[in-house]
């Protein structure tokens, strides 16, 4: 599947993005390719098995609607959470098939059977974004062409530019949800501080991937009496996942980096101030 790169969190992330680097050719929206994908293939669905997919917010909010789960059950019983000493942000991967072949659990013989909201990777391949950003460097951003042997579609004689499969592909959507993201997970007091500490590990896949929950969150805690929403947009927060991510993606700025992202209710800011000061008069 298509190689995401990481914020460098951990050393066979460098690895690979080292590899990338050194041997991909760095192409452009204008650069070409040759590439097919169809049924007529030998190895036609042969790439979905025995492959980590790393799940977006925004992968996860089309699967789970997709399958009419919600985001809790959704979470419980098809993605994984690997854990590492040294990971910064929570990682979900979609859980594969538990049997030999490790195959995805959305495909079919005759293809993806969530083929209009299957993830971003899926999407992508063979095509891969990546940067040469380090965590004291700002970097290029560049594409290649993954072109695996097993893989047949590299001989099929239909060409594409980059910008073209991108369209084709629909990834515009994604890439705007993906972009939003990015501003956090490429955060420099992440790239360049200590991992979260688990309560705001919390925060973050709660916003970001649990969306069921942090709605649950906005609407039945003291969240809309500490910041100042238009009653419109809050209208919207209850019924619209879209918008309810997107603000999710917002308030994290603010939780996690102190980023005037979401205005806090002045009352509110006041009354803590004043709660300080007494602390401090003590």
């Amino acid at each position: 599947m298509t190689i995401v790169t990481t914020n460098g969190s951990s050393s066979e992330a460098d690895a690979l993005k080292r590899q990338i680097l050194e041997e991909h050719p760095r192409l452009t929206p204008d650069s070409r390719f040759d590439f097919a994908c169809h049924q007529g293939l030998s190895c036609f669905n042969t790439c979905c098995a025995d492959v980590n997919i790393v799940l977006t917010p925004y992968d996860v909010l089309r699967l789970r609607r997709r399958l009419g789960l919600g985001s809790e059950q959704f979470i419980v019983e098809h993605t994984v959470r690997p854990f590492t000493k040294d990971l910064k942000l929570p990682v979900v991967l979609l859980a594969m098939r538990d049997d030999e072949r490790k195959r995805c659990p959305f495909v079919t013989d005759a293809g993806c059977s969530v083929y209009d909201d299957r993830p971003w990777a899926c999407r992508m391949y063979p095509v891969g974004v990546a940067s040469s950003q380090t965590r004291t460097r700002a970097g290029e951003e560049f594409y290649f062409v993954l072109n695996e042997d097993h893989c047949r579609g590299h001989r099929e004689k239909q060409e594409w530019t980059i910008a073209a499969w991108l369209e084709n592909q629909g990834v515009a959507e994604y890439d705007d949800f993906g972009d939003r993201f990015k501003e956090i997970t490429l955060h420099p007091a992440l790239l360049n501080g200590p991992p979260l500490e688990p309560r705001k590990m919390d925060l973050f896949f709660m916003a970001a991937y649990d969306l069921d929950r942090f709605r649950r969150f906005v609407f039945e805690s003291r969240f809309l009496q500490t910041f100042e929403l238009a009653a419109e947009h809050v209208a919207q927060l209850r019924t619209d996942d879209e918008t309810l991510l997107k603000f999710g993606l917002e308030w994290l700025r603010f939780a996690l980096f102190a980023e005037p992202a979401v205005k806090v209710n002045p009352a509110v800011f006041e009354a803590k101030k004043n709660e300080l000061r007494d602390q401090h008069a003590k």
